[in-house]
């Protein structure tokens, strides 16, 4: 089922080839995406931090991290002495499918922010308050079929994301209460683990038949995942350095410029926006 759904994700490329249609000014484009016009505006630091939220969200580490361990126990590996020493191989095959799942997921985000600008925003619409607005977007290439299109790729990303986020959350608090996780493990022996996913479940199903907008939830959930991604950071840079930890699997001289490059602009930019939106 989790292939099906894999392949719907692919009509996130509609807004890739949409946006060819809007006749935008791509020599502009280009100009400002890599010399940005950054503005000490509330708003303009709270997208800035949504967008990074969204992109290194602090979930994806107890995920990426917990998923790995329930592959390698359906391999047979049920032990930690099993589990102790990837190869050459593993890491290879671990960063080329992390990368290409980033660089995915970037080039899609970008020409959603991109295509939604030259025609929802372009025609007056600065705020998006349901699905069927966010399809709007995709009308100047597919017309009245738009939102069967975004409604494919909306039902793909949302089946494979739900699984991801409630079982994040669920494998963070039951591991910091020193219980059995994953899904992999009888309910009998993890009931804790379990109980979080269906109230999770649960909760997400309530907020349906409330006032809320979703999307504005999205936003600021995006927001908090920015706030905090930092200390997650910080204490993955620490731990991937520690010798006693990783051995011979420290990061390298590449991965360590990268990890506190990335650290020192996420906590910029939370020091930005307490600073515009609570001091300024």
């Amino acid at each position: 089922i989790a292939s099906v759904f894999k392949w719907l994700t692919l009509s996130l490329f509609a807004y890739v080839i949409t946006a060819f249609f809007c006749h935008i000014d791509f020599n502009t484009v280009l100009k400002d995406t890599f010399i940005p016009n950054v503005t000490m505006q509330p708003t303009y630091i709270a997208a800035l931090l949504a967008i990074l939220g969204t992109t290194i969200s602090p979930y994806l580490f107890f995920w990426q991290c917990n998923t790995e361990v329930d592959e390698q126990k359906d391999a047979g590996q049920k032990e930690v002495a099993d589990r102790k020493g990837a190869s050459d191989n593993d890491l290879k095959y671990a960063a080329y499918d992390v990368g290409a799942g980033m660089l995915f997921s970037n080039i899609v985000m970008y020409f959603i922010i991109l295509t939604a600008a030259a025609t929802l925003y372009k025609g007056g619409i600065h705020e998006i308050d349901s699905a069927a607005q966010a399809a709007k977007a995709l009308e100047p290439m597919l017309g009245s079929a738009a939102k069967y299109l975004f409604a494919a790729g909306f039902i793909g990303t949302g089946f494979l994301a739900v699984p991801v986020l409630i079982g994040s959350a669920a494998y963070a608090i039951t591991e910091a209460l020193g219980h059995p996780c994953g899904y992999g493990e009888k309910f009998g022996d993890a009931k804790v683990y379990y109980g979080l996913v269906i109230a999770s479940i649960l909760v997400g199903m309530c907020i349906n038949f409330m006032n809320i907008n979703a999307m504005q939830a999205l936003y600021w959930t995006a927001i908090l995942n920015g706030v905090l991604a930092p200390p997650l950071l910080l204490l993955l840079m620490l731990v991937s350095n520690d010798k006693k930890i990783m051995g011979v699997r420290t990061n390298s001289l590449l991965v360590n410029i990268g990890g506190w490059l990335t650290f020192g602009i996420m906590t910029l930019t939370v020091v930005l926006y307490a600073w515009t939106s609570f001091v300024k």
